[in-house]
């Protein structure tokens, strides 16, 4: 049997973000629930609540949904097309369909075009509450095994990188961009990826603190050292003791530990060195408030030390 993933892989797009905006066009009551997806999106970023807990709360605007029967049934007769002719060309009797989006909005267009096996995240298309784990990752081979037991993957094919516990019970597996298929092994994702990861924006929120905690240390610091440059010296260092600690806990949800507390002051050389050249122009050919200095500092050298931190300080070993 031959196993794919839904969304950008045998669909040319994501389903549910093409479902969630079908019906915040024709529901408008549906921005209720932003706020509260909002607020659980950032409690998932920082690790409070996992995939499972915040997807659970975004599906909660199916309930702003009066006929969902009849909602899915016009969504599918819009999107239908998206499904790839590459898939098409080679679909067979037997395949499975492994994704992570809501089983009830999946199942109508397996329906549609054939597709007898599908296992997806279990969510009751009127609460939006979830039976068990989001479909994803290690669960999608879980998941597998329970429906099909003595299930043997001859080929695979996912968008994801994040499917590779797939991929590697798979006697072939296949990457998929667009309509190029490529071999697993062979993949390089793009650097750039890193930058849209939920790491990266825990980075983003911690980067938030620290840069706050960076431009009170500096200023206090400054009531008493004179020069600008000098007292934003210490202040770089007091807070970025305290973005060490977040970084641990809140980005790469790791122990503290002596060895990468110093790789983490290592990994922030290149920022201190961009900082400080920063700060010293703006004192010297700017003259204004030094707390703009430090502000302005804090703020640019971001995408340079989180590629230092993730590369070096918290690298995982394979």
């Amino acid at each position: 049997m031959n196993i794919y993933d839904f969304d950008e892989t045998i669909y040319d797009s994501d389903s549910t973000k093409d479902f969630y905006f079908y019906c915040l066009k024709r529901y408008p009551k549906i921005l209720l629930s932003v706020p509260g997806m909002a607020w659980s999106f950032f409690l998932y970023i920082l690790g409070a609540k996992t995939k499972t807990q915040f997807k659970e709360r975004m599906y909660r605007f199916l309930r702003y949904v009066p006929d969902i029967d009849e909602a899915l049934a016009d969504f599918w007769n819009i999107n239908e097309h998206k499904i790839k002719q590459w898939y098409t060309s080679r679909q067979k009797e037997d395949d499975i369909i492994i994704s992570a989006s809501p089983e009830f909005l999946l199942s109508p267009i397996c329906d549609r075009i054939g597709i007898k096996n599908l296992i997806a995240s279990r969510v009751d298309k009127h609460s939006g509450l979830y039976t068990g784990e989001n479909c994803w990752g290690e669960e999608k081979v879980k998941r597998l095994y329970e429906t099909f037991p003595d299930a043997k993957c001859e080929e695979f094919y996912s968008d994801s990188l994040s499917d590779t516990p797939l991929a590697e019970i798979s006697d072939m597996a296949k990457i998929i961009r667009g309509n190029e298929l490529i071999d697993w092994n062979e993949y390089k994702p793009s650097e750039f990826k890193m930058f849209f990861s939920r790491e990266f924006l825990a980075f983003l929120i911690v980067g938030v603190i620290n840069t706050l905690s960076n431009v009170v240390f500096s200023t206090i610091y400054s009531l008493f050292i004179p020069d600008t440059t000098l007292a934003f010296f210490p202040g770089y260092v007091t807070s970025n003791v305290v973005s060490y600690i977040l970084n641990s806990y809140i980005t790469f949800k790791e122990k503290l530990g002596f060895v990468k507390f110093i790789k983490f002051f290592i990994s922030y050389i290149p920022n201190f060195i961009i900082q400080t050249v920063i700060v010293w122009l703006f004192d010297r050919f700017v003259h204004g408030p030094s707390v703009i200095a430090y502000a302005l500092a804090a703020v640019i050298g971001v995408p340079v030390t989180f590629v230092f931190m993730k590369v070096f300080t918290f690298r995982k070993n394979k």
